[in-house]
């Protein structure tokens, strides 16, 4: 592994990384909508809301699905429900404004605040039993309940006053550089904690066309200690083995320099990781070639990558479906296979 990742290196053995990925676009917001949503030309569902409608959720009080400092390239798409029922949507969080949007109720509290609910919902549902069938009124119907029954458990999730001085030192909450991220993985150990199925994590400032060396000093420390914090957390809690952890970015860089000190787009290979969750650790898969910067050697695609993520998580994603507009739609579309040798 790279000396940019001190940390990170001693948690190798639980470590799987793929060195075969490639997916299908270069440019930055449609190969991040891929990344997430396994198409860059339609409006499709994201990972996260697939993974909710086919698991459910575990807590009834907080959402199914939360996205920390949500990636501004793709917007809403990265984290949107598209067809899929409103619910299974993601939940964005922003960790400097340290609060979820809309779930409080400035003007009334407690008994009150549940009078004027049970009138809106009344009038929601009213209307629904005149639709017979409305996806995006079920979805308000909801998000309303869900919203009132979060006011009381998400502050409690969100505060890390909580924690122990150790334990915040370890994710670098104690420095400026690894604060940041260091925040977000601690609340996503705490959310995985609550009951939250799955929880997205996002880190910009990787497009390094120019002054290579320094900037990419600069990204890898600040994401090294709080990373290997997470796994080592995990473990520790003895939850590593029942959460699936996934990093990577939309796609990789060339072999060959740009404007000096920098590197290009490449969509054709480039590597991501998994830990936990049922994968092999300590070990590595496929290869690029050195010259090309393309994937030759146990080949992964994005589609199959999504696949093999389901898989982990116990689901079949040729069978999770969704029927729109007079076809089954899923998130692999009409391809994907499972990297079964990477699963334990």
């Amino acid at each position: 592994m790279s000396e940019l990742f001190p940390n990170l290196a001693n948690q190798a053995d639980e470590l799987c990384i793929l060195n075969g990925m490639h997916t299908d676009s270069q440019a930055h917001p449609q190969a991040t909508v891929e990344l997430h949503t396994g198409s860059f030309n339609f409006v499709r569902p994201s990972m996260g809301a697939w993974v909710v409608y086919g698991l459910g959720t575990e807590n009834q009080n907080m959402p199914g699905y939360i996205t920390i400092n949500p990636n501004a390239l793709g917007g809403a798409q990265n984290f949107g429900s598209a067809f899929l029922p409103a619910t299974y949507q993601g939940t964005p969080y922003q960790t400097r404004n340290g609060k979820l949007p809309n779930i409080t109720n400035p003007e009334m509290q407690g008994a009150e605040q549940r009078k004027q609910l049970d009138l809106i919902q009344s009038l929601n549902k009213d209307y629904l039993h005149k639709a017979t069938q409305d996806a995006e009124i079920e979805g308000v119907i909801e998000s309303y309940e869900m919203a009132f029954r979060m006011q009381t458990e998400v502050p409690g999730v969100l505060d890390l006053k909580g924690e122990s001085e150790a334990t915040r030192k370890m994710y670098g909450l104690d420095s400026n550089v690894t604060r940041n991220f260091g925040t977000q993985c601690l609340l996503a150990r705490r959310l995985a904690e609550s009951g939250v199925r799955f929880i997205e994590l996002s880190h910009g400032n990787w497009d390094h066309h120019n002054n290579l060396k320094q900037r990419i000093t600069q990204t890898c420390t600040e994401i090294d200690k709080p990373i290997a914090a997470l796994i080592e957390d995990l473990k520790q809690r003895d939850m590593l083995k029942d959460t699936l952890i996934v990093w990577g970015g939309e796609f990789g860089r060339t072999t060959n320099g740009q404007n000096g000190d920098g590197r290009n787009h490449n969509n054709r290979g480039f590597s991501m990781w998994m830990a936990g969750g049922g994968v092999k650790g300590g070990m590595r898969y496929g290869r690029c070639d050195g010259v090309t910067g393309s994937a030759v050697v146990d080949k992964v695609h994005l589609h199959d990558m999504h696949a093999t993520l389901l898989h982990l998580l116990g689901l079949d994603h040729t069978k999770l479906t969704y029927r729109y507009g007079g076809r089954d739609f899923r998130l692999t579309d009409v391809h994907g296979v499972v990297v079964k040798d990477i699963v334990a």
